[in-house]
């Protein structure tokens, strides 16, 4: 079952170059998650009376194109499995309006989410409650295999954020998307090259949640056509990596 959602790109989510910053891309899509899963009977507020939340595991992304300020998108999503105690959510993403470019696909999204025991604060098996009884399309995006990353040993450079207000949710653990945000306030990939038929891809691991008052060190390690990153926190533990790159 497909749901399809409409977005108009406002001023405050464009960056210098005018078009949209990745990590309100990746807000887009958290929110059409979001209201899908409400739709269908299993959002945060029916998970919550079986003591249970989403958490975020892994997003996969593609752009063609970023949008500018004014266009128009619809982004596309459905599960397309449930098993091995994750879910898998596919999105795609389509430009509907614009007078600087061609409509149509821009992009593709994958990601895996898990269920979350609030008191045991432990993954749970739950997919057999009849609220997802019927709630698998099955279609899977074709996507390349995210490459694996490795710990940064020899980084190009780092930056340190303390987890604030601003970036909590309501688990009150730093929200998915200010990871990336404070990844690309340590360092940017110049993304013109997408103007000459590149595509941006970004992979994303969420491994530890963070707290107000956490202090996260974002190493980057930067090439040509990429960079990857890594934030840990003051014992040196992984909280989230991630690259961004051309291909």
């Amino acid at each position: 079952m497909k749901y399809n959602f409409d977005f108009k790109v406002q001023y405050a989510e464009v960056d210098d170059t005018r078009h949209l910053r990745l990590y309100n891309l990746e807000e887009y899509l958290l929110n059409v998650a979001g209201q899908a899963a409400d739709m269908l009977g299993f959002g945060t507020f029916d998970l919550l009376p079986h003591n249970l939340t989403w958490i975020l595991a892994h997003m996969h992304i593609e752009m063609q194109y970023l949008p500018i300020h004014g266009e128009e998108i619809r982004i596309e999503t459905w599960i397309a499995e449930n098993a091995h105690m994750l879910s898998r959510r596919e999105f795609r993403i389509y430009l509907t309006k614009s007078a600087h470019h061609e409509l149509g696909q821009i992009g593709q999204a994958s990601s895996i989410w898990a269920l979350l025991d609030i008191t045991q604060r432990t993954i749970a098996d739950a997919f057999h409650l009849p609220m997802f009884e019927g709630t698998v399309d099955g279609e899977k995006i074709e996507m390349e295999r995210a490459p694996r990353l490795l710990p940064i040993k020899e980084p190009s450079g780092e930056c340190t954020h303390t987890v604030c207000y601003s970036d909590l949710d309501y688990n009150g653990h730093c929200n998915s998307c200010k990871y990336l945000q404070n990844m690309l306030n340590a360092k940017r990939l110049n993304l013109k090259q997408m103007d000459e038929g590149k595509r941006m891809r970004v992979d994303i691991n969420y491994q530890k949640e963070a707290k107000e008052g956490d202090a996260m060190r974002t190493l980057y390690l930067e090439t040509t056509d990429s960079i990857q990153y890594q934030q840990v926190d003051n014992e040196g533990r992984t909280n989230c990596s991630a690259i961004v790159r051309l291909i």
